[in-house]
């Protein structure tokens, strides 16, 4: 596995184009960056691992499959239309062209799908990931059926597929009303990336617009020595990062930018037991 790498993910950066983004990333000290398919589309693939690799960096996710479900392809298209484009067959060997060990998959559009049935689908998703090689890493988001972490694990232990686990998203866990106590006592192995990001103190009035309207870690509302301290409790070894969707981060300078995002996850460590590699 790409343990312990510093990840830049790609909602703290997304008008900067995708190759544009690479040496300041490294600069600032990441050695990991995600990729949105958005970020690469009519790219050739090989050649954009060869250049995230020659910058001293890899592409540890691809984000995200919002499609994998029957229930899915039929929901009201809304805020989430593009995402129906988001297929497991598009973005599965998408991820493995460009090196991914890992893609997310997110359940956005609120279906009505029991959680055991959600569990069976999101089983024949792994099994699906598996012919390439990779994981799959469930992203709980409060708007959606899959609301909150003992929603998403519950769905992880029904699905029971090795190459299954968890994205733990700060600023989801936050809304959800998630447990610092649970957190603490998920296996670590089975949280596969971690994403940091800050909410204002109360909720938005419109959540789903809320998620690209966040703050970078520090400048909000979340308690992050509790939140930290309980993810090193688990003893996860992801990779982690900063997805800010900041406006603040999105007015920088892509370095200044790059740096802020690296500065806000130094921080975050600074109050956990975690260390990390540097992988130089």
């Amino acid at each position: 596995m790409n343990g312990r790498h510093r990840v830049l993910y790609a909602g703290s950066r997304l008008h900067t184009p995708v190759l544009e983004r690479l040496a300041p990333a490294r600069a600032a000290g990441f050695t990991a960056i995600s990729i949105w398919p958005s970020d690469v589309r009519g790219m050739e693939l090989d050649a954009v691992r060869q250049q995230v690799n020659a910058a001293g960096l890899v592409v540890t996710e691809v984000e995200m499959i919002g499609n994998w479900m029957p229930a899915h392809a039929a929901a009201p298209d809304g805020v989430w239309r593009a995402v129906k484009w988001q297929t497991a067959d598009r973005l599965l060997p998408l991820a493995a062209a460009l090196g991914a060990q890992t893609v997310s998959a997110s359940e956005l559009f609120g279906v009505s799908d029991p959680l055991p049935e959600i569990a069976r689908h999101f089983g024949t998703l792994c099994h699906h990931a598996a012919d390439y090689g990779l994981r799959i890493a469930l992203e709980f988001v409060p708007t959606g059926a899959v609301p909150s972490l003992a929603a998403a694990w519950e769905v992880i232990q029904r699905a029971d597929c090795p190459n299954g686990g968890l994205m733990i998203d700060s600023w989801h866990f936050h809304r959800s009303g998630s447990s610092l106590d649970q957190l603490s006592r998920i296996p670590g192995d089975r949280i596969f990336s971690v994403q940091l990001s800050d909410a204002s103190a109360g909720p938005e009035a419109d959540l789903t617009a809320g998620m690209t309207n966040r703050l970078r870690p520090g400048a909000g509302a979340i308690p992050w020595l509790g939140f930290m301290q309980a993810l090193s409790a688990t003893g996860t070894t992801c990779p982690i990062g900063i997805e800010a969707f900041a406006r603040d981060i999105d007015a920088l300078p892509t370095d200044t930018a790059m740096q802020a995002c690296a500065d806000a996850l130094d921080a975050c460590l600074a109050l956990s037991d975690m260390t990390m590699e540097a992988l130089q």
